[in-house]
């Protein structure tokens, strides 16, 4: 988990130009101290760890290492840096130019540090650390192989950094350098290898600059304990002047051009005043200086219009509110223009700086919102795509089941969820999909009709009940159909069974009215079976013959799915015994009923008479 943590950004305070590295806080409660302390400071991708010199920002998280992180471009989406390690090891160079500058002020001497990249080594692999007396070229990786020879630059290796055992005879030993964490800082420690012995550490304050070079205590034992000097001695011992100060001359003249070429006025104009306080060069180096300082001198003044010109610029970017311009403006006036602003300078930018944090937040509130859309739109999607699957499932079940094994409130409550489930799935549901809907619709429409018994009967048009035909062709007969008939339940069991009531006890069964017969026998019989009913409920507790209190009734089902029922016989129907109501009154209205119905049909009044038998 260490490790995990130690995979975090590093930034430069302030201006890009600060070679100094600052760490952020791992932790979300050291993070708030952090911002607190650096309330007034921005950060930037530091150049000189291979960023894009951009502003960054710092991101608080519980869950997770705090880091640093670069603001969205203008059109959103994530700045793409170049920069791709992320390690704290990756800012070593800036840890080594530190400590280097450090521990030579604590002894008074003057130094150069100098990040070189010879043979194309990405920056930061050697560090060139010049002084008068000589210099250390310290090797933090293996991208350039050490040269031992070279006068000015003695090797300091790496511990990645191989060294074969000829040259620990020959050398007597060799230097190394290691970089230790100290929670976000890193400390400087060289050790001191020699043949067949171990490396010995120790802190750069117990190092000393002498006249062989960089020495250790482990040197000084070393030296001590060996009768002969190394066969190959620093080339630092007792230099002349003129030769020292020819190649000092030499290492301002490429720092001065250096500096020229990434824009920094700053380090031009300190170069320019260190060459003018060098003395004991002449000829065609002094000549070659005077030409440089002169060049640089003109350069200055150019760059001070550019300057100008700059801020100009970034002030009408700020005015027309041109957020990518500003940002970029803003970079490049931050990389090369931070020090000594004047007070027109320092409102430009803080203007810019507002302008661009402002952007930043409305960008953040809007892509949160368009996140929210997103997944507003996702979650719509999947209920859409779980609503075809349900259409597809419900159509594929009404389609394998039988009819006659579907009960009305069955195909109602299944026709009902296919149209929620369609309305939801929206742009999934095929043309062919809709017309197969609309066909159940239509007959789950047609198969409604009084499956509820608080809604009404209402008779059927005349000529449309098979069990109607004798009656449309008489006068007067949809009347009669409307008033005379008799009202029954039917349904299906799970067996698919036909069943017919005379009251509603199943919630599926489908209301039908069948209408009374019309042919003599069977209405003269009906009326004489009703007359004696009546008589017998009106005498006081006498019952209803059993044998007179039920009708036969025919029931089918049509080829649309629905249920019929009749009175006369049917082919392929199924007969059931209805019981009549008990009641006196349903009685009465049922015997009213078959009176209207003998009288349309001139039908004469023929009391049933008890059979005598023999």
């Amino acid at each position: 988990m260490q490790g995990d943590k130690r995979q975090i950004q590093t930034a430069v305070l302030g201006d890009a130009e600060s070679e100094e590295p600052l760490m952020l806080p791992l932790e979300a409660i050291e993070l708030d101290a952090f911002r607190r302390r650096h309330e007034h400071d921005t950060f930037w991708c530091g150049l000189l760890l291979g960023g894009c010199g951009l502003q960054l920002t710092t991101k608080l998280y519980t869950d997770r290492v705090c880091h640093f992180a670069h603001h969205p471009g203008p059109d959103g989406h994530p700045h793409l840096c170049g920069r791709r390690a992320r390690g704290i090891s990756s800012a070593d160079h800036l840890y080594v130019k530190s400590a280097a500058a450090a521990w030579l002020r604590s002894r008074d001497l003057q130094a150069d540090v100098e990040f070189v990249q010879p043979e194309g080594a990405p920056i930061g692999s050697v560090v060139d650390i010049h002084f008068p007396r000589g210099g250390l070229r310290v090797h933090l990786d293996q991208a350039v192989a050490p040269t031992w020879d070279q006068v000015g630059h003695e090797p300091v290796l790496g511990v990645s950094v191989p060294v074969d055992r000829d040259t620990l005879i020959d050398r007597w030993y060799v230097h190394r350098i290691r970089l230790d964490s100290d929670g976000t800082a890193r400390k400087v420690r060289i050790g001191t290898e020699a043949f067949a012995r171990e490396t010995e550490w120790f802190a750069l304050d117990d190092c000393e600059m002498t006249e062989r070079g960089l020495s250790t205590p482990a040197v000084e034992q070393i030296v001590r304990s060996r009768s002969t000097r190394p066969v190959t001695q620093w080339g630092v011992a007792k230099a002349k002047k003129a030769p020292d100060a020819r190649a000092r001359a030499q290492v301002l003249l490429r720092k001065l051009a250096k500096a020229v070429r990434v824009e920094s006025t700053l380090v031009v104009a300190q170069v320019c005043r260190e060459i003018a306080d060098l003395a004991g060069v002449e000829g065609e180096i002094q000549a070659e200086l005077a030409a440089a300082v002169s060049d640089a001198e003109n350069w200055l003044e150019g760059q001070a219009d550019v300057r100008r010109e700059l801020f100009a610029r970034l002030e009408e970017a700020v005015t027309a509110r041109n957020a990518q311009q500003v940002r970029e403006l803003l970079a490049r006036a931050n990389a090369t223009a931070a020090h000594d602003r004047t007070e027109d300078e320092d409102r430009i930018a803080g203007a810019a700086a507002d302008f661009v944090a402002a952007q930043t937040r409305a960008q953040e509130a809007a892509d949160a919102e368009r996140a929210v859309e997103q997944a507003e739109e996702k979650m719509a999607e999947l209920t859409s795509r779980a609503a075809f699957s349900t259409v597809r499932r419900v159509l594929r079940d009404l389609r394998s089941r039988p009819r006659r094994h579907m009960s009305h409130a069955t195909l109602h409550s299944q026709v009902q969820l296919l149209v929620e489930e369609a309305a939801k799935a929206g742009k999934h549901i095929t043309e062919s999909q809709r017309q197969e809907i609309n066909r159940w619709v239509e007959r789950a429409e047609r198969a409604q009709a009084g499956v509820f018994p608080q809604t009404a009967p209402t008779a059927r048009p005349a000529g449309k009940d098979p069990a109607s035909t004798k009656l449309s062709a008489t006068p007067g007969a949809a009347t009669a159909e409307q008033s005379n008939t008799i009202t029954v339940w039917v349904w299906k069991d799970h067996y698919g069974g036909l069943h017919a009531a005379d009251t509603q006890t199943h919630p599926e069964a489908s209301v039908r009215h069948v209408p009374l017969p019309t042919e003599a026998g069977p209405l003269q019989r009906l009326y004489g079976n009703l007359t004696r009913m009546i008589a017998e409920r009106e005498a006081s507790d006498a019952p209803v013959h059993t044998g007179r209190a039920c009708l036969s009734v025919r029931v089918w089902e049509e080829h649309s799915g629905e249920l019929a029922a009749t009175l006369a016989r049917r082919k392929g129907s199924t007969p059931v015994t209805l019981a009549l109501p008990a009641e006196l009154e349903p009685l009465r209205e049922l015997h009213d009923k078959v009176v209207a119905q003998m009288k349309a049909h001139k039908v004469t009044r023929k009391a049933r008479t008890k059979r005598k038998n023999g």
